[in-house]
């Protein structure tokens, strides 16, 4: 896939994440590992509006190639979860207001309710505590994202992995809606 092509889909997901109201305008942050180049958004733009000029681009240590641009806070985490797991291509990290719950609480979210989530997540990690944009938060999260394609960091987030973006894409979006279906059995009794 091009470098083009690259920051297209890129900034299709983070507008539709937006939409979806999957996250904030200021809020989550998508990746793709081509070879040893990390296409990512930044930090600072409204998520609703972004577009594949707006997308930077880091190599495997976290220095900007090519035009300068603000990079995420969170890229660390990505490099981080992208060399513990090379199997893997695309991070979809956003703030999904029910699985934010699940995460804020300490609850874990059944995926096995619903055949959808259990064939498409099988099972969600809780990964610990740390600041936002922290070595901590990155070396915790990358830790969790080895023993599952879904994780939800605690008091902050959600993230899922893919081989493709559309496929982290998906199963963030199934994520949410595994939580929700959580939410209403509970209320339902």
């Amino acid at each position: 896939m091009s470098s083009d092509v690259i920051k297209k889909e890129i900034a299709y997901f983070m507008r539709r994440l937006y939409r979806q109201r999957l996250t904030t305008t200021s809020g989550g942050n998508i990746s793709v590992r081509d070879g040893e180049l990390v296409y990512i958004t930044p930090s600072g733009l409204d998520k609703g509006r972004i577009t594949a000029t707006q997308i930077g681009v880091l190599d495997m240590e976290g220095k900007q190639v090519g035009e300068g641009f603000k990079p995420s806070i969170e890229s660390g985490m990505h490099l981080e979860i992208y060399r513990r797991r090379p199997d893997i291509t695309a991070v979809v990290h956003a703030h999904p207001p029910t699985a934010c719950a699940f995460a804020a609480s300490g609850t874990k979210i059944n995926t096995r309710i619903a055949s959808e989530s259990y064939a498409i997540l099988d099972h969600v990690i809780m990964a610990g505590y740390a600041l936002m944009g922290t070595p901590e938060l990155a070396d915790l999260t990358a830790g969790a994202a080895t023993q599952a394609n879904c994780v939800l960091m605690r008091n902050h987030g959600a993230l899922a992995l893919g081989k493709t973006l559309l496929e982290a894409f998906d199963r963030l979006e199934v994520l949410e809606n595994a939580a929700l279906i959580n939410i209403n059995l509970r209320l339902l009794g």
